[in-house]
């Protein structure tokens, strides 16, 4: 799985394919609503505001795209 890792606490936030996230880090582990509010695992923190960003809607930004746009 892709994810970030949190710049202060270096815990690994990554979509679990469910709708939730998953905070990794030294072995350990917790599942995340979006929101932040505790679901499963025995990491029971997290960063909320990480957890929106990483589990939010993927929106498309007119500035980049997949194939480059020939000159006129």
């Amino acid at each position: 799985m892709l994810g970030i890792v949190h710049p202060f606490s270096g815990a690994l936030y990554e979509q679990d394919g469910h709708g939730n996230i998953r905070v990794s880090k030294d072995g350990k582990w917790g599942i995340f609503r979006v929101n932040g509010q505790h679901v499963d695992g025995e990491i029971r923190e997290c960063d909320p505001q990480l957890c929106g960003w990483v589990g939010g809607p993927q929106v498309a930004n007119h500035r980049v795209s997949a194939s480059p746009r020939a000159k006129q």
